[in-house]
């Protein structure tokens, strides 16, 4: 859509500032890009994507009866998404004790994630939106990238809570305050 740079890094950048941009003007970054965001209490968009654990794939329905934290982002191994996947990963345990299952998303491949995985000891499944079908069914969707959003889905299917353009630093600790409110 705006891969206007010949450089991804770039692309990356591009998006972050004009996310930046959206959130001071008060409108998310897909709003801003024109892209639909999904509706809080409504069905979470179903998907199945390849990953680099289990039998190779995922479907947002394997896990029904748990809380899923799906979170897109931009690019394996750059600064914001390592610092953002190392918090998600630092507070697994809090997780796990929410009933709550992280997914990451992002348009690199299956072996990509599977070195990154590797790479920064991450415990939690990342998933190979290629095309980015996924992303654009959440609204999360910049070419050729994902953005950096998050959706928390109940054990049922259903939206119940969505972050846009986020702090990679702080954000797990606003997912698991979230997670906190949603459950009582």
């Amino acid at each position: 859509m705006l891969a206007i740079f010949r450089r991804p890094l770039l692309n990356v950048l591009l998006a972050t500032v004009l996310a930046g941009v959206a959130w001071i003007a008060g409108i998310s970054g897909a709003q801003a890009l024109g892209g639909a965001q999904p509706a809080i209490g409504e069905p979470a968009p179903e998907f199945t994507l390849p990953t680099h654990t289990g039998d190779g794939e995922i479907s947002l329905s394997d896990y029904r009866g748990q809380w899923v934290v799906v979170y897109f982002y931009p690019k394996d191994f750059t600064s914001g998404c390592t610092i953002e996947a190392r918090r998600f990963q630092q507070d697994l345990g809090e997780y796990q004790a929410r009933n709550t299952q992280i997914l990451g998303i992002s348009a690199d491949s299956v072996d990509s994630h599977a070195e990154f995985c590797d790479s920064e000891g991450l415990k939690f499944p990342l998933l190979a939106d290629t095309n980015g079908s996924v992303s654009r069914a959440y609204g999360s969707w910049m070419a050729p990238y994902s953005l950096r959003h998050t959706y928390v889905v109940d054990p049922e299917g259903i939206l119940q809570e969505r972050f846009l353009g986020v702090n990679p630093s702080l954000h797990s600790r606003d997912v698991l305050a979230s997670l906190d409110r949603l459950q009582k």
